[in-house]
């Protein structure tokens, strides 16, 4: 019996020291948006938690040590940030757009290549192996490449969900007849003339990223990985992610189908224990009685500070008549003619403050972070969107029920009052929200749970080549079928022509016939 245990343990002890090994992952996060880090920094301290060595690319590197962590860290990507910032709301139509979006990508790929730390620790042949590349699957798609240059699988973290872009990298289906384009600001139940402009405006974004972006990151990639580039193109690369974790969620959004290697995360970063307020904080909060707190925050990349004069003396005056108390994220120390019901900081624990009971009503730009956590606090929303995924993001929480939103632009102080008023008031508003909350929190695993565990289970499996569908290996032209309609076209056309060469016959040949018989008439 004793044998037969032994037998039967002895697979399971030959198997642990495999499955004990920490891996060695690569992690490139180096945009200067605070909240994109934001989000995926708990998830690469959760893996390095379990023992796997960390090296993470990024703009905000650790101010304490993280066991099993190391940054490299890439400050040049800020050298534009403050001009890209300020001019986002300048481009004038779709296709500049566009244009202002992926320029923004190219820098972001440039400024990592050009990093002296990434050349002598990462690009230079033989000083570093990984066994596991993670990456932000956002239009940088040179970065890959060091999926290639490691012989490493390469996993993608979109932290806004997922568009046509990401789904690519997959071969997931994205019908655009219900799938809104993320910066067009549409429903999943779109009218005739708004699905002609998802149409129009995916094009026209299609179009702006293979024509002029796709060849500059293939000059890129080949630039860096020479020795790579000549056996793996890029565009075969692109094709090749083990999978991809998305930051979102079907509760929080509007359902849409996945591949097998597309996995659901959202709210990666929230914790769900939430740490105690900064004893002043907490003192305004309380004192506020049950009139409650307003939170209100444009995020990391939208400064309240630099919003024009007139429209934060709208945001002044709107506050000063109002009952409850104002949390304002404003990044400036002194902001004249504050009234004494708002409390100015240039920094907030979010999550902490949006988890407290005595919060009624969070004003936000609709980022998607932001999104997120007021729906799993159970928060109404009022959303200011300015730019990319917010007008989304806003126009799911009116269609939810949750949440308005305004045009920050164009609002007037009553219209501003009336509508904090009316989500604060109306109990459907903060009903909506604690119901939607109910719904997210209901899962088997934690996000950061879930995006841990598939992580270890593309570890495990050497890449889970067995999740990738045939769609990642197949033409723009075979994937969409249009060479099958050019078949049944060109076949149709054929058959088409044949009846009209052999009906022009039959109709000469029964002329000609006619014509003959008259002539014999005539002859007789």
């Amino acid at each position: 019996m004793f044998s037969l245990r032994l037998c039967c343990l002895l697979p399971l002890v030959l198997l642990l020291p495999s499955l004990l090994d920490g891996a060695r992952i690569l992690a490139i996060f180096p945009f200067p948006g605070p909240s994109q880090y934001i989000n995926v920094l708990p998830y690469l301290k959760g893996l390095a938690s379990r023992g796997h060595e960390v090296t993470s690319v990024n703009a905000f590197p650790q101010k304490k040590p993280v066991k099993n962590f190391r940054d490299i860290v890439v400050p040049e990507v800020f050298q534009s940030y403050d001009d890209i910032i300020s001019n986002i709301e300048a481009y004038r139509n779709v296709w500049q757009e566009n244009t202002f979006i992926n320029d923004f990508f190219i820098s972001i790929t440039k400024k990592v290549f050009e990093n002296a730390e990434v050349q002598r620790e990462l690009l230079k042949p033989g000083k570093a192996q990984y066994d596991l590349i993670i990456v932000e699957a956002l239009r940088t798609d040179a970065l890959y490449g060091f999926s290639a240059h490691f012989n490493a699988p390469i996993i993608g973290l979109s932290t806004f969900g997922t568009d046509w872009n990401v789904d690519e990298l997959v071969g997931n289906t994205s019908p655009i007849s219900y799938t809104p384009l993320v910066t067009a600001g549409l429903s999943d139940h779109m009218t005739y003339w708004q699905r002609v402009r998802n149409f129009f405006e995916t094009a026209i974004a299609w179009l702006n990223w293979k024509l002029m972006y796709i060849p500059v990151q293939n000059q890129l990639y080949e630039q860096y990985f020479p020795h790579v580039a000549q056996k793996k193109p890029l565009a075969e690369l692109s094709k090749n992610f083990s999978l991809i974790l998305l930051n979102q969620h079907f509760s929080l959004s509007f359902p849409r189908p996945y591949v097998p290697n597309m996995i659901e995360v959202g709210g990666l970063h929230i914790s769900h224990t939430p740490a105690p307020l900064p004893k002043e904080i907490e003192e305004f909060i309380q004192g506020a009685g049950s009139a409650g707190v307003i939170y209100f925050s444009l995020g990391s990349n939208i400064r309240s500070k630099d919003l024009p004069q007139e429209r934060k003396q709208m945001l002044l005056k709107a506050f000063a008549s109002i009952p409850q108390r104002v949390l304002w994220k404003f990044e400036d120390d002194q902001l004249p003619d504050k009234p004494a019901n708002v409390f100015l900081s240039k920094w907030f624990p979010q999550p902490d403050i949006l988890a407290h009971p005595n919060v009624k009503l969070f004003i936000t730009h609709g980022g998607l972070l932001s999104t997120i956590e007021s729906i799993h606090h159970g928060k109404p929303v009022l959303g200011l969107p300015f730019f990319y995924d917010q007008f989304l993001n806003v126009e799911r929480a009116k269609r939810a029920g949750f949440g308005l939103g305004l045009d920050h632009k164009e609002m007037t102080t009553s219209e501003f009052k009336q509508t904090i008023e009316r989500l604060i008031n109306d109990p459907k508003f903060s009903t909506t929200a604690q119901l939607m909350s109910a719904r997210y929190r209901d899962q088997p695993m934690s996000p950061q749970e879930t995006a841990i565990w598939w992580t270890e289970y593309v570890l495990r499996h050497k890449g889970a080549s067995h999740m990738r569908v045939a769609a990642q290996d197949l033409s723009f032209v075979a994937y969409h079928s249009l060479d099958v309609f050019g078949m049944f076209l060109v076949v149709g056309i054929l058959i088409l022509v044949t009846i009209y060469v052999v009906l022009k016959k039959l109709l000469c040949s029964l002329q000609g016939q006619q014509v003959s018989g008259k002539d014999k008439l005539k002859h007789h």
